[in-house]
């Protein structure tokens, strides 16, 4: 619990939490910041929002119909309750009449269960940005907002985040393909109720916002009631800072002395890097959304031996360590379809000739002759991705084999690109902060 009352942080002008609506000049200059942009062109991509028809994300829409034209709104139904189709097509109404061109998107294969929320939120962002990709977009937008951001940061630190973690959401998240941009961080969720209503616009109120056995629906009541959401953003704004400063220092340390490989592997020289650095590699080569904890890692660099982390191998080769993927530990062999990502690490292209039926992806595995291998150890081979057909190994693109009875697989490249690179240029911290 934080005692003490925190001065208000300030946000181009105004009271972070204030209630008072947001004009679309303060919001434009917010965007200002996070650009650059494609040019407001009919004949460039357009600018992409996810717009679920809540109060935050149509006031994102509504104060982005001001600052440019060409955009478009994806919405999804994510058909979890009965009326969310009905809700869909209401928010796709109110999109109309503010004429921005909108994109249902329906999620048919959630089923409700287990890790409900993680699952629907993984399916979401994955049209989301399936949709983007088809039209072009290189940036979407979000419409998380300042308390969302204080319920995050409160939310880490009660789970013994480290300092980056406390950073919670940033302005700028950049994947592989697309970036996530948050421009309402500095707005109160307030705030965006009262600039619709001022403009006369309604919006979904969703049931489970105010379902108090969530515990970021019971935390936001408590942080209103202790007046603590102004400790708390200012918190992520500074460890945002921290976050971007490590970020550099990270970046400067692997230009030096650490070399990423496209098979999906990193050299790391004869001595292992920093905790942090390393912690950041295990999360690339393993193919996970997040690092393992500090002190694992921190064990792991102390023992200075050969063990598996996280889905990881790290190995001594040639006097210098090596991280290879756990073989154990990877995905499952899946059919093979052009652009599909396996192992969360590798986008698949295939020449338009292959035949795919039966052509499945999977790892390597052993059993690789010695001339297939290029001079590679077999322990490294093992976890490159391959191409299979009737349980026989038809070609491992990245040693440039390819089997005799299949040709056409000549062209089949897998690009390594995982879930979240080694480095980031994602934006935390202050955007626009006066006092």
């Amino acid at each position: 619990m934080v005692s003490g009352k925190v001065s208000a942080p300030v946000f181009f002008g105004r009271d972070v939490f204030s209630d008072q609506p947001v004009s679309p000049v303060c919001f434009a200059q917010c965007m200002a910041q996070l650009g650059p942009f494609f040019p407001d062109q009919s004949d460039c991509p357009p600018v992409a929002m996810a717009v679920s028809g809540g109060g935050d994300s149509l006031c994102l829409a509504w104060l982005a119909s001001f600052w440019r034209k060409n955009l478009l709104a994806l919405v999804v139904d994510h058909g979890l309750r009965p009326e969310s189709g009905l809700e869909a097509h209401q928010t796709l109404a109110r999109l109309q009449a503010m004429n921005i061109p909108a994109q249902l998107l329906v999620l048919t294969d959630l089923k409700k269960g287990s890790a409900m929320a993680h699952r629907a939120r993984e399916a979401r962002y994955a049209r989301l940005i399936a949709a983007c990709q088809e039209h072009g977009c290189t940036d979407l937008l979000l419409g998380h907002q300042a308390d969302d951001l204080a319920e995050t940061v409160w939310m880490r630190q009660n789970s013994s985040s480290g300092p980056e973690g406390l950073a919670g959401m940033g302005w700028i998240t950049v994947r592989p393909d697309i970036r996530l941009i948050r421009p309402m961080l500095g707005f109160s969720r307030q705030a965006l109720r009262n600039t619709l209503r001022q403009a006369h616009v309604e919006w979904v109120d969703d049931p489970s916002n105010q379902d108090q056995r969530a515990e970021r629906v019971r935390l936001r009541y408590l942080l209103q009631k202790n007046d603590q959401r102004a400790h708390f953003w200012q918190l992520g704004m500074q460890s945002g800072q921290f976050r971007m400063c490590r970020e550099r220092e990270r970046a400067a340390q692997l230009a030096q002395h650490i070399v990423m490989r496209p098979e999906g592997w990193a050299i790391l020289g004869p001595e292992l890097p920093d905790v942090d650095v390393l912690a950041a590699l295990i999360r690339s080569i393993g193919g996970a959304e997040y690092p393992p904890s500090q002190s694992a890692v921190a064990r792991l660099k102390d023992m200075a031996a050969e063990a598996t982390l996280a889905g990881t191998r790290l190995i001594r080769h040639e006097q210098q360590w090596a991280l290879l993927r756990e073989e154990a530990a990877m995905a499952s062999a899946v059919q093979a379809e052009n652009g599909i990502v396996w192992d969360n690490r590798f986008v698949l292209r295939l020449p338009t000739s292959v035949q795919k039926e039966g052509l499945m992806v999977a790892a390597a595995g052993y059993g690789l002759a010695r001339k297939m291998r290029n001079g590679q150890q077999a322990k490294f081979c093992a976890v490159l991705p391959a191409l299979w057909r009737a349980g026989k190994r038809v070609a491992v693109p990245h040693l440039g084999w390819v089997g005799e009875d299949e040709p056409d697989l000549h062209g089949a490249e897998f690009i390594f690109r995982p879930m979240v690179s080694v480095t980031s240029s994602s934006v935390y911290g202050a955007v626009a902060q006066d006092s």
